[in-house]
């Protein structure tokens, strides 16, 4: 019995040849674009030098330079990308300092402008023109080698011709016609060598761009390090910003509810006891007035509490607190928890968690127009995911000192995100993805 083809082996040789024809157009295209990008940023270069004693206008000719290296570095990351090489990463080119000094030295005072520069007066112009002509040479075998038994014959003069056939049998005896089928045969065989083994040569020579790519092209681990620092220094922003929205947002809401009841409420007990034995009457109905203003008083005291730490939050956790504001929300909601059984979240995500639910939760009662309102929540790899969707009129946009905008400052804020969908017609949809650490 035969052995079975070693399948996933063919599958991965038949994947090579899948991307064959973008890598060979990819090393083909090389040298044109590489001696285009040679050409132009030598001469910019050159000028630019050239004319440095004028200061404008060689700056201005060197610097274009540095924008046009930096262009044929783009289009080549975009080229490499196209073949199905791996992204690497952009640098960041934004503009430290406002103004035409700051714009000067964020161009000359960044490494990877000249480095692009050094990409495509020297290095490129160099590998692309030995990728290129293996390349050439590789599909030129190929091509002769299956094409030899049609124009070999006319290639034979009258004189002494040099065979292949003739060289590796010393069969100098052999017909013109029996050394050309010999030659044709052995061209053949060649080029069916030279391509086989061509996806193992494209992938290798683009594999090799790559690599000279991502060390001269890619963003540097520093460039990370500077983006992660910028990042949680705006986080660390957003945090204040938000705590500061918070706390003003408590004071108003303390100032026009409760403080307002118990405002009334000390005149009332007041009024009641200067009227307690005149007219007793009077007395106890202001009494049970002064009852009333406590009761709705210490509700609203309720009510803000559970916009920040309700204790069923703390008590059975974030779904239990979801359900209980669905319940108390007026539009019908559900909660749908994907949560796997056990999960258990750090106290800080899941009492903003909640925040952020609630917050969208009003939101949806007060202006959507909506007649059903989805909370979901669960679990992105390391993220949680908070989406509260209604059937409502839509058109809700994050705007400066409203709730979304409080929002989007929190989440900023624990490192998380906030993206809104809100076409007219609706629905609305509003999705938080909070890192769990």
């Amino acid at each position: 019995m035969n052995p079975a083809p070693n399948t996933p082996a063919l599958r991965s040789y038949g994947s090579l040849w899948r991307r064959v024809p973008m890598e060979l157009g990819y090393l083909l295209l090389g040298y044109p674009l590489a001696l285009a990008a040679f050409i132009t940023t030598v001469t910019l270069a050159s000028t630019g030098l050239g004319t440095i004693v004028t200061f404008f206008i060689g700056v201005v000719v060197f610097i274009g330079a540095l924008y046009v290296a930096r262009g044929f570095g783009t289009l080549d990351l975009r080229l490499l990308e196209w073949t199905g090489q791996p992204e690497i990463e952009r640098p960041e080119w934004r503009q430290a300092k406002p103004g035409f000094w700051g714009w000067l030295g964020s161009m000359f005072g960044n490494g990877h402008y000249w480095l692009y520069l050094l990409h495509s007066m020297v290095v490129n112009f160099i590998l692309t023109l030995v990728t290129w002509t293996i390349a050439i040479v590789w599909v030129s075998v190929i091509a002769n080698g299956l094409s030899y038994w049609i124009w070999g014959r006319f290639t034979r003069g009258d004189g002494d011709n040099w065979n292949v056939a003739e060289w590796l049998f010393s069969a100098s005896n052999l017909s013109p016609d029996a050394l050309l089928v010999w030659d044709s045969i052995i061209y053949f065989l060649l080029s069916v060598v030279f391509a086989a083994v061509l996806p193992f040569v494209t992938r290798g020579l683009v594999s090799f761009h790559h690599l000279v790519a991502r060390g001269l092209l890619g963003a540097f681990k520093s460039d990370a390090l500077r983006k992660r620092v910028g990042d949680l220094a705006a986080a660390g922003a957003a945090a204040s910003s938000a705590e500061g929205h918070s706390l003003r947002r408590l004071e108003r809401d303390i100032h026009d509810g409760p403080q307002q009841r118990l405002v009334r409420l000390q005149m009332d007990l007041a009024a009641a006891e200067r009227q307690l034995d005149a007219e007793p009457e009077k007395a106890r109905v202001l009494i049970a007035e002064a009852m009333e203003q406590s009761r709705e008083a210490l509700e609203e005291l309720r009510a803000l509490s559970r916009g920040f730490a309700p204790p069923i939050l703390l008590d059975r956790g974030l779904v239990a607190a979801l359900e209980s504001a669905a319940v108390r929300s007026a539009v019908p909601t559900r909660v749908t928890s994907e949560l796997p059984d056990g999960t258990q979240l750090p106290q800080e995500i899941e009492r903003n968690a909640y925040f952020v639910a609630s917050e969208a939760l009003a939101n949806a009662s007060k202006h959507s127009s909506a007649s059903a309102v989805e909370a979901r929540v669960a679990l992105d790899g390391d993220d949680l995911i908070v989406t509260v969707t209604d059937d409502g009129v839509g058109g809700a946009t994050s705007t400066d000192g409203h709730g979304l905008a409080g929002l989007d400052q929190r989440l900023l804020g624990l490192g998380g995100t906030l993206s809104v969908d809100s076409p007219v017609g609706g629905p609305t949809v509003v999705s938080a993805r909070i890192p769990i650490r």
